[in-house]
């Protein structure tokens, strides 16, 4: 009787340590999941607020085609 309760006994603490492993492992991808959403909402901000400045520019001065109004190409 004292084998098969051992047996039991080491059986069940192997379930528990492969569970603890995977919830670890969990853990640390739920960790780096919520990471990058941080980094993927910030970088939509900025590139909505972008296109907000842009798009502000583009009202302000609405092209007509004049030379005179573009800036000089880098190489002046």
């Amino acid at each position: 009787m004292t084998t098969e309760l051992d047996r039991r006994l080491i059986d069940l603490e192997t379930r528990l340590a492969f569970q603890e492993h995977a919830l670890n492992e969990l853990s640390d991808a739920l960790a780096a999941a919520r990471s990058e959403e941080a980094r993927n909402s910030l970088l939509l901000y900025r590139a909505l607020d972008e296109i907000k400045h842009l798009r502000a520019a583009m009202a302000a001065t609405p092209l007509t085609g004049d030379a005179a109004a573009e800036p000089p190409p880098p190489h002046y």
